[in-house]
């Protein structure tokens, strides 16, 4: 082996090494949650989970009570599920804070579907609850609770791209929201916030598609969250009226059915107006009834022509 091909392979050897230890490092030390600091950009850093620091028992009794009193009929004394609902334990805290914050539970009726609704809860006892239930079990890597979104650095032109590929095919373009497929709605976004955007895009709520770190990136994210606050909840209309936002298409259908319409009613009008023209030509043509001229003679000669043709 010449001295050249050794030093090759010492290299490639040193390179794994480095690239080894650095994969070790990564893994041992928690490279799943990171924290960024001074960038403007929110991160995917559990919170409020059963992995923070310890909970005063005060703020879990008061969870709990509120717990028992709402959600265990269904979900279980202790969040273990039930026949009527899923187990809580180890969903995260931004699964349980969403479902609250938006309204949808708890239900109204055991048996009713969910729906968006003013929350039952203030923030104080939406908190106290997400503390308890994520007090239950490890969170299993399940995102917690935003705390201190920062989106003012959020691309919303990039917002946009993402959120017509992945959001507006249920939620339509506008946000406007949609009906699918057995009677499921893409509830509209008008109206939440960005925390709740952020935790719907994280978690998947109902049937829609759970959107992680391996598909979408905090920044992606954090653009979807920017456009959807900032454009969709504040649209602008450089056009004029807006039309509540319903869309394009519906709004050029309304542009066609108003503008083909005003035209159709100024064309009627203008042939009426032109028949009533025409009628009255005719009258003040025709002269007392003799169209003729005066004694039937077209030029009015009191017929003299046909008193030549008698003596003649």
């Amino acid at each position: 082996m010449t001295a050249s091909h050794a030093s090759w392979r010492r290299a490639l050897l040193s390179l794994a090494l480095v690239v080894s230890a650095s994969f070790v490092g990564v893994v041992l030390l928690g490279g799943g949650r990171t924290t960024v600091s001074g960038s403007g950009r929110s991160v995917d850093a559990a919170s409020l989970t059963s992995q923070d620091s310890p909970i005063p028992a005060s703020q879990l009794a008061a969870g709990r009570t509120l717990f028992v009193q709402n959600c265990s009929s269904c979900h279980g004394i202790d969040a273990s599920g039930g026949n009527r609902a899923p187990p809580l334990l180890g969903v995260g805290g931004a699964t349980i804070d969403l479902w609250l914050s938006s309204g949808w539970m708890p239900l109204a009726e055991p048996t009713a579907e969910p729906e968006r609704k003013p929350a039952k809860f203030d923030r104080s006892g939406v908190l106290d609850i997400v503390r308890y239930v994520t007090s239950l079990a490890p969170s299993f890597g399940n995102p917690g609770i935003p705390l201190g979104l920062d989106i003012s650095h959020a691309n919303v032109a990039v917002g946009f791209s993402l959120f017509a590929l992945n959001c507006a095919p249920c939620h339509t373009i506008t946000g406007a929201g949609d009906a699918l497929a057995d009677g499921i709605q893409a509830p509209p976004l008008h109206g939440v916030t960005k925390t709740m955007i952020w935790e719907a895009v994280r978690t998947g709520p109902g049937n829609m598609p759970r959107f992680g770190p391996g598909t979408l990136s905090s920044s992606q994210v954090d653009d979807i969250v920017g456009y959807v606050v900032k454009d969709i909840q504040h649209p602008v209309s450089p056009g004029g009226l807006s039309l509540g936002g319903v869309g394009p298409v519906a709004e050029g259908f309304v542009g066609l059915f108003v503008g083909v319409g005003a035209c159709l009613l100024a064309a009627l009008w203008v042939g009426d107006r032109t028949e009533d023209d025409e009628k009255g030509d005719q009258q003040d043509h025709g002269g007392h009834g003799d169209p003729e001229g005066l004694n039937g003679n077209e030029d009015g000669t009191s017929g003299n022509d046909h008193n030549e043709l008698t003596h003649a």
